[in-house]
């Protein structure tokens, strides 16, 4: 084999991995302690039984594919603040960017619904 052809391969091997390992950081960009919270809550919402577990863990990885991290708090924020009464409450119920922002989270739970439950 050619030293150029061989150094070609290799090139085309590594940039292969690094693209691979790119991908696998953005879908693992969620913090462990983000998926655990989502999976209790879901296991909380929908019962406590190991077939759950896999069901809300599997959901919440389904969501880390659709939704960046930092969209993601956004929504479990604006989930959050809609819930206090007053003004303050309002500017996160009644906001485009706040409805935006649920109607991708809500999304990105519906195909998680499809593909896990």
């Amino acid at each position: 084999m050619h030293p150029l052809f061989q150094s070609c391969v290799l090139v085309a091997i590594l940039v292969v991995a690094a693209a691979a390992r790119a991908k696998a950081d953005d879908l693992n960009d969620y913090p462990t302690s983000a998926r655990a919270d989502y999976v209790f809550g879901c296991m909380k919402a929908n019962g406590e039984t190991p077939e759950l577990l896999q069901k809300c863990s599997c959901s919440i990885d389904v969501i880390a594919s659709i939704i960046p991290y930092d969209g993601y708090v956004a929504a479990e924020t604006i989930l959050s603040m809609s819930q206090v009464s007053g003004p303050v409450g309002s500017e996160f119920r009644s906001t485009e960017p706040a409805r935006l922002s649920l109607q991708e989270f809500r999304r990105a739970q519906a195909e998680a619904e499809i593909r896990c439950f």
